[in-house]
């Protein structure tokens, strides 16, 4: 049976193939571990539910809707700043902001979507 075609790196810029069922070549794949890894491993664990849902009684609102007049329940804990496995910003709760579904989407789509990079010149 024939095998499948090798596909570009998904790494911004990188001309690298990798085989079939890989997301990123080599020297990438480091960069991007936390796309992989589970939400558990992430650390949205049974301390953290714990943790959100004590802060979702603080702050039961949406702060984006609240900004519009509106007043909607707040279900999700976001980071302001996605901590992107940094355990320090994950658990500062300073970063945390109560958000409804549909504001917690909008956001991560349009502000954390594409991870930033720190590169050595």
């Amino acid at each position: 049976m024939p095998r499948r075609p090798a596909l570009p790196c998904k790494h911004p810029n990188c001309p690298r193939l990798v085989p079939y069922g890989f997301k990123y070549c080599e020297e990438h794949s480091d960069l991007h571990s936390l796309e992989i890894k589970s939400t558990k491993a992430k650390g949205y664990d049974s301390r953290w539910n714990k943790a959100r849902l004590r802060f979702l009684k603080l702050y039961p609102f949406c702060v984006r809707c609240l900004k519009r007049n509106r007043y909607r329940q707040a279900t999700v804990v976001d980071h302001i700043v996605p901590h992107r496995g940094n355990q320090k910003l994950f658990w500062d709760e300073g970063n945390w902001q109560p958000l409804c579904k549909s504001c917690h989407d909008h956001k991560t789509v349009t502000e954390d979507h594409t991870p930033i990079y720190d590169y050595d010149f």
